[in-house]
């Protein structure tokens, strides 16, 4: 992700620290390389963790860069259902209501 298509939040990090956003970055690199998920999966597992974590800006991050990457609306919106029996019925309507405000354009 270029520093142009950053998040307002994030691409202040990357103007002003570009030294902690390069380590950043290549720390995400370094750790979907560790690996064997293919890059659909670790889109899928990424956006599950941002679901748990109930960060509504990294499910629409995640959501955004899926769709990018031809990742289908109904696999995403799974990831929501997979919520519910671990995470808990809010949760997982909430990571549902995130999801579709991208999918459902």
């Amino acid at each position: 992700m270029s520093q142009e298509t950053l998040p307002a939040g994030a691409g202040k990090v990357a103007e002003h620290n570009p030294e902690v956003w390069n380590a950043y970055a290549e720390l995400g690199r370094a750790c979907a390389e560790a690996g064997p998920l293919d890059d659909r999966t670790r889109r899928l597992v990424k956006l599950a963790l941002a679901v748990g974590a109930r960060a509504e800006g990294a499910v629409h991050s995640h959501v955004r860069r899926a769709t990018e990457e031809g990742i289908e609306p109904a696999a995403l919106r799974q990831v929501a259902m997979l919520a519910i029996p671990t995470l808990g019925l809010p949760t997982g309507v909430a990571a549902l209501t995130w999801i579709e405000d991208l999918t459902e354009r």
